[in-house]
């Protein structure tokens, strides 16, 4: 954990601004604004770049992509440039925790892979690519884009050991944690041989 370099009373307002960031719905933004409907009824559901691209339009998959990887990064910018690293690594779980339960959609939201790994890159850039380069390995082996942002969540706290970075080791555990919790029902399904694999049909 950081030290506590922050008077509370900002704290608590670097939160609040942080999750009211992260609880942008970028992917249904983009694709309402594009015309391509409201992404809550088309494939999963889900709001993030993966449901994005059942639409068929890779540069809002994309769009939605930077986006929602973008708000966790840039709350911690902002905080680190105006606090210390206590509120910036709050910022980062806050942004994180408003993608995940969006207050604008009843806080029924995204599953946070990209808003996880932009908030890792901009705390501590060596883990966040680091687990980004994990994503993408275990995508290249199991063919399975859920299975990967597990496997990238859970790699996530080794990576914060072994490239020095234990002040963050908490937060990566508790990020981690929520992806794996948010990711229960594609559990339920790579145990049952039955998730989607990259690149196959609907």
């Amino acid at each position: 954990m950081p030290a506590l370099d922050t008077a509370p009373l900002l704290l608590a307002l670097t939160a609040l601004c942080a999750y009211l960031l992260g609880s942008v719905p970028f992917g249904i933004v983009i694709t309402r604004a594009l015309g391509l409907g409201d992404l809550r009824q088309i494939g999963s559901g889900n709001i993030g770049a993966t449901n994005v691209l059942r639409t068929g339009h890779k540069g809002a998959a994309a769009a939605t992509l930077l986006l929602d990887a973008g708000k966790g990064a840039i709350a911690v910018l902002i905080a680190r440039a105006l606090f210390a690293d206590d509120a910036a690594q709050l910022a980062g779980g806050a942004a994180f925790l408003g993608h995940l339960f969006p207050v604008w959609l009843g806080f029924r939201g995204g599953k946070g892979v990209a808003t996880f790994l932009g908030t890792l890159i901009a705390l501590a850039w060596p883990v966040g690519i680091a687990a980004c380069l994990t994503w993408l390995v275990a995508a290249g082996i199991g063919r399975i884009s859920s299975l990967s942002a597990l496997v990238a969540a859970v790699a996530a706290p080794v990576w914060a050991v072994m490239l020095g970075w234990p002040q963050g080791v908490a937060l990566a555990i508790c990020l981690a944690a929520l992806v794996i919790y948010r990711h229960a029902a594609n559990i339920r399904r790579i145990l049952a041989g039955t998730e989607p694999r990259i690149g196959a049909g609907k």
